[in-house]
């Protein structure tokens, strides 16, 4: 689960990108419920429903996972994550940012306090066993769950921006970022009946809150949203359900005791639902932290 975060200071950035046309209107699928009463359980709670629509999600368009548009969603998280769209140049990036979740570093800042750093050391070292971290895989299991560094300092920041260099240790984050956040974000966001931006709102919160079931986590955000809105595949529209789901994404994010930049929402994504650009279609400009980025 991750936190927003800094690594440099902003800078703008303009990137061409080379895009298609948007996918087609998804066809209506039954919705998943509200979450469960914990996080342990509503996540394997939603895949199975996922598998029971796995047919119907093979049948529709691609959206935010085609390749482009996917490339587009991890620029965008980048500029909201740390101020760039280069977010390849992030895999060795660390650091300890006053968040209470130790230290945040990689591609969409994976947490030493928040089990998601662990799982991608522990996926890294089961193939790579000799690899610079796995060593500190007794501190990463002592300190998940909260901000300590004990055991990591000194030599673990050293120890991933070695491991960076690795081209295996990239493809094992992109690997845990797919498995713990893209791929069941954009599939939740599909059987809500969501397009493209939706599907990317989807991601983006569950970057940043985390999948839990609680008020501030992604499933807790979405059972707020539905509670204003039918989803796209309640019957509801489309627009007025994101927007709801932002405000209560929004709410979240000022609810926190650190870190309560909303600017991600204000100036990013609600510009694009304001737009009426459902398939997240370029061109693309926003601001964030008061700097301007685009997309063409």
């Amino acid at each position: 689960m991750t936190r927003l975060f800094l690594f440099g200071a902003p800078v703008a950035i303009v990137v061409s990108i080379l895009f298609s046309s948007g996918d087609s209107e998804p066809p209506a699928l039954s919705p998943l419920p509200s979450g469960s009463p914990n996080t342990a359980q509503a996540v394997p709670e939603g895949a199975a429903r996922a598998d029971e629509h796995a047919e119907e999600l093979k049948a529709l368009p691609p959206g935010l996972a085609a390749p482009r548009t996917k490339e587009i969603a991890s620029r965008l998280v980048a500029s909201a994550e740390a101020s760039t769209l280069n977010w390849r140049g992030l895999y060795g990036a660390i650091d300890d940012v006053g968040d209470g979740n130790g230290y945040t570093a990689g591609i969409i800042g994976f947490s030493s306090g928040t089990n998601d750093m662990l799982q991608l050391v522990e996926a890294y070292t089961e193939d790579h066993p000799d690899n610079p971290l796995a060593p500190f895989l007794p501190a990463l299991r002592a300190v998940d769950g909260s901000d300590s560094h004990e055991g990591l300092d000194p030599g673990f920041t050293a120890a991933w921006r070695e491991a960076a260099g690795d081209p295996a240790f990239r493809t094992a984050q992109d690997a845990t970022r797919d498995r713990l956040y893209f791929d069941p974000a954009v599939r939740l966001a599909k059987l809500d009946g969501l397009g493209t931006l939706g599907q990317f709102l989807y991601y983006d919160a569950m970057v940043l809150h985390g999948p839990g079931v609680e008020a501030n986590g992604f499933y807790g955000i979405r059972d707020a949203a539905m509670a204003q809105a039918d989803t796209a595949a309640e019957g509801g529209d489309e627009e007025t359900y994101l927007g709801a789901f932002l405000d209560a994404g929004r709410a979240a994010i000022t609810a926190r005791k650190v870190q309560r930049d909303t600017t991600r929402i204000d100036t990013a994504q609600r510009v694009f639902l304001s737009a009426g650009n459902l398939e997240l279609e370029p061109p693309l400009v926003w601001r964030v932290y008061g700097e301007e980025f685009r997309i063409s």
